[in-house]
């Protein structure tokens, strides 16, 4: 999926819909730590990961920078530390620059002020005024993958960050998680119309057969029960 088509189908979606959308798909739903959260509210980037992995100085983005594709997503790894901020406004400045649609950090960031006003949007475990004291060895492969959480990012993902947090997901599979995310989006939106006017959840879904198979079969899931009435709803 090319980056522009990319853009124009998660602006319609949120990353809870491609999140559901894994599930369907026996996708791992790799989501970044609940902490990670963009700077801006109503921050989103949606684009392919372009990992690397910090040791105490801005090199390894700058390196990074030179291979992007435009509309990458830059996912800085400084292994979650809370003690320094791994990128500031230059490293912003210069990502845009680059092209690059935002920031992903597994770590903290600094001059908050100045990253807001530049506008990029930047996703991070907070924020501390002191960067690193000194440089540190760069491991090998720093421009490989990254780690985020438990998750290892590699250039052969795509970066979709929203209010919600930050996910991702193959590349290879964007196509069916997008198609599938699509349908989940319409799929609850009829439901939130139809309990607008008066028509409940539970009306919907059938609820009462589903408490009374139950009773008498309470193996029963309320996802076998959504995919026996053609509603599913979770999955």
């Amino acid at each position: 999926m090319d980056h522009g088509k990319l853009r124009a189908r998660f602006a319609t979606l949120t990353t809870a819909y491609l999140a559901d959308a894994c599930i369907r798909a026996g996708v791992p739903v790799r989501c970044a730590p609940a902490g990670l959260r963009p700077l801006s509210p109503g921050g989103r980037i949606a684009g392919p990961a372009l990992p690397a992995r910090h040791a105490g100085s801005v090199d390894v983005f700058l390196e990074a920078f030179e291979h992007a594709r435009p509309g990458s997503v830059l996912v800085a790894d400084n292994g979650g530390r809370l003690d320094e901020a791994c990128v500031g406004d230059l490293v912003v400045l210069e990502a845009r620059a680059a092209g690059l649609d935002g920031v992903v950090i597994f770590g903290l960031h600094r001059d908050s002020a100045d990253i807001r006003a530049i506008g990029l949007p930047v996703f991070s475990l907070g924020a501390i005024p002191a960067g690193p004291p000194a440089p540190r060895e760069r491991p090998a492969g720093a421009l490989s993958s990254a780690t985020v959480g438990e998750w290892t990012v590699t250039p052969a993902d795509l970066v979709a960050g929203d209010d919600d947090g930050v996910l991702f997901i193959p590349a290879e599979a964007a196509e069916e998680l997008f198609t599938l995310a699509e349908r989940i989006r319409d799929t609850e939106r009829r439901q939130a119309e139809h309990i607008r006017t008066g028509r409940t959840l539970r009306a919907q879904v059938r609820f009462e057969a589903y408490l009374d198979r139950r009773r008498h079969e309470p193996s029963f899931t309320f996802r076998e029960h959504l995919r026996a009435i053609g509603g599913a709803i979770e999955e």
